[in-house]
């Protein structure tokens, strides 16, 4: 099986995965605070959040099964080279650990504080009823053939398409506004942070392999790093060059239909 040449690259590495850990964590909680200090969702946008419940499922669905399988681990070494080391870190397992937790009790909140008129739209539900079918059948072809390398990666294929999904509207709205007033650049910052760590281990690991396997083998963790990278830059673009906020600025009623969860990843 794969193991490391080089042990200070494996110390870079570790600390790159758990510096991106700390920094996409930490974004989750600002959101969390903020509905609990004020006993009220109104500003939050629940397509974003049931949105992102079903990303990051998915996502710990792949890394644990990865990380813990050693049926998926045989497979992806067959694919893969068995010099090759598995690509998701005990990091990735505990983000993604930590993320489902957050995100399932950011939907609870919902449920117990004052919502507004806002409700989870059609559009969201139909998204994640089709995402999770496809995933179901997906489960139902992969079994008779025992291809689990393939079935974990169509859980990885859908996270990464949730993260496309769940950026978009945030963008547009900040578009339409020409403002960023009512969303954290903080949260941004702390995500564009995460993404690069995240890069910057698998570029270590693959230095130490001698090979850029380690980037189209997990081509799901590399999409997720690339696609909040390209996002971020998007909404740091639009905070402080397209829409920079005046000090005479002052923030608006935040508009239930209009604003979405800052919350990242």
């Amino acid at each position: 099986m794969g193991s490391w040449n080089s042990m200070e690259l494996k110390v870079l590495s570790t600390v790159f995965g758990w510096i991106a850990f700390c920094a996409w964590s930490i974004s989750f909680y600002p959101q969390v605070v903020l509905n609990f200090n004020t006993k009220s969702v109104v500003g939050l946008n629940f397509d974003f959040v049931v949105l992102n419940l079903t990303k990051h499922s998915s996502y710990l669905i792949y890394n644990a099964s990865v990380f813990f399988s050693s049926a998926v681990q045989t497979q992806y070494h067959k694919k893969y080279g068995f010099k090759q080391i598995i690509p998701v870190a005990a990091n990735d397992v505990a983000f993604s650990s930590h993320a489902v937790l957050l995100t399932a009790f950011t939907l609870f909140q919902i449920t117990i504080y004052d919502r507004g008129t806002q409700k989870v739209s059609r559009i969201t539900m139909a998204i994640v009823l089709v995402a999770w079918t496809t995933v179901a059948i997906c489960v139902f072809i992969a079994i008779p053939k025992h291809s689990w390398l393939w079935l974990v990666s169509c859980f990885n294929m859908l996270q990464v398409s949730m993260t496309v999904i769940k950026y978009i509207p945030q963008a547009i709205m900040n578009f339409k506004r020409k403002s960023t007033i009512g969303f954290s650049i903080g949260n941004i910052l702390l995500d564009l942070l995460g993404g690069l760590t995240n890069y910057g281990q698998m570029a270590v690991q693959s230095i130490d392999q001698h090979s850029w396997v380690n980037f189209y083998g997990n081509i799901g963790k590399t999409l997720l790093s690339l696609v909040s990278i390209f996002f971020d830059l998007l909404f740091i673009v639009q905070h402080y060059l397209l829409y920079p906020v005046k000090k005479t600025e002052k923030s608006p009623s935040p508009d239930p239909g209009l604003i979405i969860s800052s919350q990242n990843v």
